[in-house]
């Protein structure tokens, strides 16, 4: 006979509390939700959820608790007047906030008597559920490992560490990855289009080169690491010499050159502080806390 599943609530019913809700569902988890706007739950409802009346009743009525509102004050204002129905419950908050406020919310929970992991949802609404996508989690480990097979029911749930802040700082971290490489895809996108060829024909020639680049990050990491660039492939010089290229193709046909141009002031700056023979990786040397670059 199979167990069954654990109960779940949801507080906050956006777009993405909706979603997560909707997967708990799918997955045969019984799931109570709650929302200042009560009327957000209707749909949730006919398909199985209950919708509670009150943030207390919603907390009372699960061992796990998913939050996911606007933000942490927005969290604070939902669950502080009744913060002593999460004594023995878990709390997994995956509202948006810093590595500051994760910490202060473990303990926070912890005072309530209540378990807490910080969490970080890497996909957009539609992706919930896809066991493909990533769920970041930071925290007590002994709290993820209980209820990992409920939160995987929301995706591929991912532990980082004991630190509540890493699922935060991933979060950012990554945040900043997408919107760098989503930018340098459009950025080449309007420069073939500039000749006329459709975002439909460049991508898959972008997608392939996205594979190889992929495996320099995976040869620079442990460079970074190391704090040693062995120019054995091509130099911040060199780089340095490709990047004009791109800006004169870019220019002579009217795109804008600002991403370009930053990235090359970044790569000239490495090369000032006497990277110029060192491998891309060295770039870093730049971007760092200064006291850090510097021991």
């Amino acid at each position: 006979m199979t167990a069954p599943q654990q109960a779940v609530t949801v507080l906050g019913l956006g777009q993405m509390g909706s979603a997560l809700a909707a997967a708990l569902l799918d997955r045969g988890h019984p799931t109570t939700v709650w929302n200042r706007t009560p009327d957000k739950a209707g749909p949730l409802v006919e398909r199985g959820a209950r919708a509670a009346a009150t943030p207390q009743e919603a907390i009372a009525a699960s061992p796990l608790v998913i939050a996911c509102v606007l933000d942490y004050e927005a969290l604070h204002t939902v669950v502080d007047p009744v913060a002593d129905a999460l004594r023995g419950r878990t709390l997994v908050n995956l509202t948006s906030g810093s590595p500051e406020q994760a910490r202060e919310a473990v303990a926070w929970a912890g005072s309530l008597g209540a378990g807490y992991l910080d969490g970080a949802i890497m996909t957009t609404p539609p992706g919930v559920g896809d066991p493909a996508m990533m769920f970041l989690y930071s925290g007590s480990e002994e709290v993820f490992e209980t209820h990992r097979p409920t939160l995987a029911a929301l995706g591929d749930p991912l532990h980082l560490g004991a630190d509540p802040g890493l699922a935060s700082l991933y979060d950012a971290a990554l945040l900043g990855l997408m919107w760098s490489t989503m930018t340098g895809w459009l950025h080449g996108t309007a420069l073939v289009g500039a000749e006329g060829t459709p975002a439909a024909a460049f991508t898959p020639v972008a997608l392939r080169w996205l594979t190889a680049v992929s495996g320099f990050l995976t040869r620079y990491a442990p460079q970074v690491d190391a704090g040693h660039y062995p120019g054995d492939d091509a130099t911040v010089d060199v780089q340095i010499a490709a990047i004009d290229h791109l800006i004169h193709a870019a220019g002579a046909r009217g795109v804008d050159n600002a991403l370009p141009e930053l990235l090359k002031a970044m790569m000239e700056k490495a090369s000032a502080a006497g990277h110029g023979q060192d491998s891309y990786a060295a770039v870093i040397e730049v971007l760092r806390p200064a006291s850090r670059a510097e021991g």
